[in-house]
């Protein structure tokens, strides 16, 4: 079977299990890899050329983990939904080390809703930052999916096709019913120019970069650092690990205690030892 043919059966059943459009274009992608590297039809390829494949990822392009992890599900996925082959199971990739955050202040916080520009600009911060969404969420969100009475909103079909609630800051409601006056003719919140499709993801991204550096902020700023930031505020002012874990929409709350990781505020209430020793003398 030609790899155009694989590729494209492939994403028809990627689609049914209703898999996001980002992880289908990189399960393609590392189809096309694995096709180049083999030199052969990939349903001809062993167990060992995968893992000949999977090493050459890490020793000779220095792909990440993550990388090499998604490389590694995109085969294990067409072999196992695909092929039919039970093959790869003995195939062990080194576990992806997730490294802490340098989670934006309060202060920092505000600063960039100052340096925002636009009520525009400074609602897209609100949204990630006071409500938790993620970029993919928010470029596509509708004023339908809000309902500012009820504080609240739903976001349809998110990350893993799955609908849930989401909170609005009464800060944010105050922005969205006086920018709502400049948007018409809109079923998007934040449309592109055309204002028939939603903003991309992409200029979402590189708006935030640009707002972080007139802030001077000196910290590595993106997007998912804002809803890290969200939720590592949440867990600091007290808020129980599972409604945090609902609010993010993970389905496994080791997920979620990440972020009790990544609480300075919550270690620097612990007493040194030495210093409660100290004190009894």
């Amino acid at each position: 079977m030609e790899i155009q043919e694989i590729k494209k059966k492939v994403e028809t059943e990627l689609k049914i299990q209703g898999k996001s459009a980002q992880t289908i274009r990189m399960y393609r992608f590392f189809l096309s890899k694995f096709y180049e590297f083999l030199k052969k039809d990939i349903d001809q390829a062993t167990e060992d050329e995968i893992k000949e494949f999977l090493a050459y990822l890490i020793s000779e392009k220095n792909y990440d983990l993550s990388s090499v992890s998604l490389a590694k599900s995109a085969l294990k996925f067409t072999y196992h939904d695909f092929f039919k082959k039970n093959i790869m199971i003995q195939i062990k990739t080194p576990k992806k080390q997730r490294k802490i955050p340098d989670i934006l202040t309060k202060e920092e916080i505000l600063s960039m809703l100052k340096h925002a520009g636009s009520i525009r600009n400074k609602l897209l911060i609100e949204f990630m930052y006071s409500s938790g969404l993620r970029v993919s969420e928010v470029a596509k969100l509708r004023f339908s999916d809000v309902n500012l009475l009820e504080k609240s909103g739903l976001l349809k079909r998110g990350k893993g096709g799955k609908d849930r609630f989401f909170i609005l800051s009464e800060v944010l409601i105050k922005d969205l019913e006086e920018y709502k006056k400049l948007v018409s003719n809109s079923d998007f919140i934040f449309p592109n120019r055309e204002k028939n499709r939603p903003v991309t993801t992409r200029a979402i991204q590189d708006l935030i970069v640009r707002i972080a550096k007139k802030a001077q902020i000196k910290k590595h700023v993106h997007c998912h650092l804002l809803r890290h930031s969200f939720a590592t505020h949440l867990f600091e002012s007290g808020t129980d690990i599972r409604i945090i874990q609902e609010l993010l929409a993970h389905s496994n709350l080791q997920t979620t205690q990440f972020y009790t990781k990544v609480s300075k505020a919550q270690l620097k209430q612990v007493q040194s030892p030495l210093d409660s020793f100290l004190e009894e003398y």
